[in-house]
């Protein structure tokens, strides 16, 4: 062997040593970002309401799935104007990091745009999911696209999904807010958003068969409505046929967003927790709980676990508390109704009457800029959501009966489990978790 061949081929492997160093530095020492981040939002995500649902669930030795990620943190929710947060104040916050006041999405106090997380992943290349059990364009869901003082305009939110910024895949209810009246919708523009959507680029969805049988490879953007207003609460689906569980709009999200290779954020809005907690529904109320643990379950099933996944509240609404001393072993059917004292095991603090009760209710309070400056404004609270309908009386005892339950002062949790999680401890405010998932985006 020639001096020359010699030293080429020990200069040779050099560089192949050096650059099996770097990458082995890069891997243990360079912060990678995760390839799939996924974030849940939850009115049900509170420590009563965890503690309550899980003894439900399975009683009091009963572990949810999401129990298992190693990190968990308390976090306050206050707007920038009340010290209890409407929906759509606190989704904002969670959306864009920024503080707002009650009624506004995407919007800050000064009225200008906020930039959400969906919309700063797709300017960075990630492909962006958006998915919910219940409407698109109520504050949960559409905080993440919307500019709006008025969350009550279904139809100006829709037209803002279209007209605006549009997540890659889009799955939920809400079907009458994109469609005109004359094909059974409640639009008075006459424009057909859906037939829109299609013209974008959409791949429209109509079923859980059609979702099922959507090739992932061959579709970026693929836009579902599947109701015409909320989803079906969790195990009263009359038929698979025609609505999809949020697990399984999870798993299909995540299939379909995969296939970027710079990555994807998902975000989903177990949006019927709302809902059934406005209306007092509380067997409803804790089993949202569990479909949005099956949720999670399945999140970290399919999206692996170098994925990043949080699950958060949002704000917390009427006040569920389980009263007395359950047997341990006492779940389901067993704390509903009458305790061991004869006082009902469940109760709210606002919220519709039961049946049987026949004192008049108290309109619910809705506040005003004047009021949100007054003295007095700190008694005050936001309205619920605009969105939610009426459903049938409730069972269980409010100690203020209101046409509607609102907001009540309570620290929310997270949780978090893969790579950046470990930011989510000790005492955290909503806003934090905005800036945990941009840095890893």
């Amino acid at each position: 062997m020639s001096i020359k061949l010699r030293n080429r081929l020990l200069a040779l492997g050099c560089v192949l040593i050096f650059a099996a160093i770097g990458y082995i530095l890069l891997v243990n020492t360079v912060n990678q970002k995760p390839f799939g981040v996924i974030l849940f939002v939850s009115d049900a995500l509170s420590a009563p309401n965890l503690t309550t649902s899980r003894i439900y669930a399975g009683g009091a030795q009963h572990r949810f799935a999401m129990e298992s990620f190693p990190h968990l943190a308390l976090v306050s929710n206050y707007a920038n104007d009340y010290s209890v947060p409407d929906s759509a104040s606190a989704a904002t916050a969670l959306a864009t990091g920024k503080k707002v006041n009650s009624k506004n999405l995407g919007i800050d106090p000064a009225g200008a745009k906020l930039e959400s997380l969906l919309e700063f992943a797709k300017s960075h290349g990630r492909s962006t999911g958006l998915v919910t059990n219940g409407t698109l364009v109520e504050p949960g869901s559409a905080a993440f696209y919307a500019k709006t003082n008025d969350p009550a305009n279904g139809a100006a939110i829709a037209a803002q999904l279209v007209d605006g910024f549009s997540p890659n895949v889009i799955l939920g209810g809400g079907e009458a807010d994109f469609l005109p009246e004359a094909k059974g919708g409640t639009r008075k523009d006459s424009r057909d958003l859906i037939l829109e959507m299609r013209r974008k680029g959409y791949n429209i969805v109509k079923n859980p068969q059609e979702l099922e049988n959507t090739a992932a490879w061959q579709s970026p953007n693929v836009f579902a409505v599947f109701a015409p207003g909320a989803l079906n609460f969790f195990g009263e689906m009359e038929s698979s046929d025609t609505q999809p569980s949020l697990s399984s709009m999870v798993r299909s999200a995540i299939q379909f967003l995969q296939y970027n290779g710079k990555g994807y954020l998902l975000v989903v809005d177990a949006g019927l927790s709302e809902k059934a907690a406005t209306m007092n529904q509380s067997e409803r109320f804790l089993k949202e709980t569990q479909a949005l643990d099956q949720a999670i379950a399945v999140a970290k099933e399919y999206a692996g676990q170098n994925a990043l996944i949080i699950a958060v509240g949002s704000e917390a609404i009427g006040g569920l508390r389980l009263n007395g001393y359950p047997f341990r072993s006492d779940k389901g059917v067993a704390i509903l109704g009458a305790n061991s004292h004869g006082i009902p095991s469940l109760t709210w603090s606002t919220g519709p009457a039961p049946q049987h009760l026949t004192e008049p209710s108290v309109p619910t309070p809705v506040p005003s800029p004047a009021a949100a400056s007054a003295p007095v404004a700190a008694a005050a609270s936001p309205s619920p959501s605009p969105n939610t309908t009426p459903a049938a009386a409730p069972q269980e005892v409010s100690a203020v009966h209101l046409d509607r339950a609102i907001g009540t002062a309570e620290d929310v949790i997270a949780i978090g489990a893969g790579p950046g999680s470990d930011k989510i401890s000790g005492f955290l405010d909503n806003t934090a978790i905005y800036q945990i998932l941009q840095k890893n985006l």
